[in-house]
């Protein structure tokens, strides 16, 4: 349902370092993808939470790595906090109003501050939550791409960054005695990324987990 990530395409290409012959695709493997939050409760201690449902792909083209694009469509109904009551008030008009907004999307558009000596950089897209776009940064560190013996290469990354939730309208707020946020403004984003692209017969033969060897491309 969901067509999700055709994420940091070149942003693989640069912070990973993939020397290969034309673009390829890469399907989000869902299964071993996490997309998960943190936020200050009260300013003492932090809520986490995660969304279960999403989709994607990222394209890697080495030669030509800014053309490379990149999009990530999330299901804000699948939030998941570990308490159902929290969650139904996170999905409702004082938060995601997520019966009239039912996606939030990242679409990439730049690659900055490139470091290939330790396969990191800056993803810079636009994130659109409850209808407002912005843009954000995202460190990206690369995982590396091997062949995973069952007729498949992966390729995986991480991501981290920071929101405030009241540039996207989600401007619920309660303070507590003490004069602070029930629910803080800054929203820490962590995920976790791991994208397949099925092998041709031939290419298959290169062997069981035999991690890519390759060059970063120059800047």
């Amino acid at each position: 349902m969901f067509k999700m990530l055709r994420v940091p395409a070149f942003a693989i290409v640069a912070c990973m370092g993939l020397a290969a012959a034309a673009a390829e695709t890469y399907n989000v493997d869902t299964a071993h993808t996490d997309i998960t939050f943190k936020v200050r409760h009260m300013g003492i201690s932090n809520v986490t939470g995660k969304f279960e449902k999403f989709g994607g792909s990222f394209t890697i083209d080495p030669k030509n790595v800014k053309a490379t694009t990149g999009t990530l469509t999330i299901d804000v109904n699948s939030i998941s906090t570990g308490n159902p009551k929290r969650d139904a008030h996170l999905k409702s008009d004082e938060f995601f109003d997520a019966a009239h907004f039912p996606e939030m999307k990242f679409v990439s558009k730049e690659v900055r501050d490139i470091n290939e000596k330790d396969s990191t950089c800056t993803l810079i897209g636009d994130l659109t939550i409850r209808g407002t776009t912005k843009d954000v940064a995202l460190k990206i560190k690369g995982g590396g791409i091997i062949n995973d013996g069952w007729g498949n290469e992966r390729a995986a990354f991480a991501a981290n960054g920071k929101i405030n939730r009241f540039d996207y309208g989600l401007k619920w707020s309660k303070t507590v005695e003490a004069g602070g946020l029930v629910v803080g403004p800054e929203v820490e984003l962590n995920l976790a990324f791991e994208g397949v692209r099925k092998l041709a017969p031939d290419a298959q033969k290169a062997g069981k987990m035999e991690a890519k060897p390759a060059k970063a491309p120059a800047k």
